[in-house]
């Protein structure tokens, strides 16, 4: 069963429905977040030339000053992004906290291929299987503005919490849970709160079809949702376990951003 082409036929069919869970609300699907203003002030610092014709090439008797160490042809939209791109790399890896990613958490082995991520644990009967997608995943809370102004203005650590699926397979069955992260509620003294929620329960054999009937999390007898998230936390899936997950998910994310600007720089530098 593919946990993400379950997920994204119940995003499809849930997208305009917006879901209360407990004391939290599911954010179901989350827009993309631009990560600064870096960009924005490059762009208004940078020297640069006025030019009466836009998108002339510029050829180069000597190595193109963008660091692609060739005398090709560069346009100058193409020039100004690799010397952006250069900056910008350099500033998300001094910010990248985790340099190598594991391949275990907690007993689960993990595995990325591309976007996909797949954590695996393997128990006496039954295996336990967590798979997420990390794209659109990221978000920031509200900026912070203090009183000495807008050139002090901070920005909150940004954080990929993404939805995903926790599969509890025996033999050819397989108990499947949709759980995604629940916004932060308000702090108690008396009150423990949980940090994600189930979004939808299904319970099929063999592989997965929008055949299936699944039930969604926010109608269901209260006291069998907090048996279901009993049995979630034995199997390894607990508060604490999936805060991990987030940790995990966000220095993923990153890395991956990170490939993708080197990946853009090198797609504008090797022109023939």
């Amino acid at each position: 069963m593919n946990g993400i082409v379950r997920s994204a036929q119940k995003i499809i069919q849930t997208c305009l429905k917006t879901s209360s869970i407990t004391n939290g609300v599911i954010s179901r699907v989350q827009a993309p977040v631009k990560r600064d203003f870096t960009r924005g002030i490059w762009y208004m610092s940078s020297s640069r030339t006025t030019d009466n014709v836009g998108g002339i090439l510029h050829q180069h008797s000597s190595p193109c000053g963008c660091g692609c160490g060739l005398k090709g042809m560069h346009t100058k939209g193409e020039r100004e992004l690799v010397e952006f791109l250069t900056e910008e790399i350099v500033a998300e890896r001094k910010a990248q906290k985790v340099k190598t990613l594991p391949t275990q958490l907690d007993n689960f082995n993990i595995q990325g291929d591309g976007a996909e991520v797949v954590f695996t644990k393997q128990l006496k009967d039954e295996l336990v299987r967590i798979t997420f997608n990390i794209n659109h995943t990221v978000d920031s809370e509200d900026l912070v503005e203090p009183e000495a102004g807008p050139e002090k203005q901070e920005f909150s650590e940004m954080r990929s919490r993404p939805q995903f699926e926790v599969d509890l397979v025996r033999g050819d069955m397989t108990l499947g849970f949709t759980c995604s992260y629940l916004q932060e509620p308000p702090p108690t003294a008396d009150e423990y709160n949980d940090i994600f929620g189930i979004d939808e329960v299904t319970l099929y054999k063999g592989e997965w079809n929008d055949k299936v009937y699944a039930v969604a999390g926010d109608v269901l007898d209260g006291y069998l949702y907090d048996l279901l998230m009993n049995l979630l936390e034995e199997k390894g899936v607990s508060n604490e376990f999936v805060q991990k997950l987030s940790d995990f998910s966000t220095a993923y994310e990153h890395s991956a951003y990170i490939n993708l600007l080197e990946g853009i720089s090198k797609f504008n530098t090797e022109k023939q």
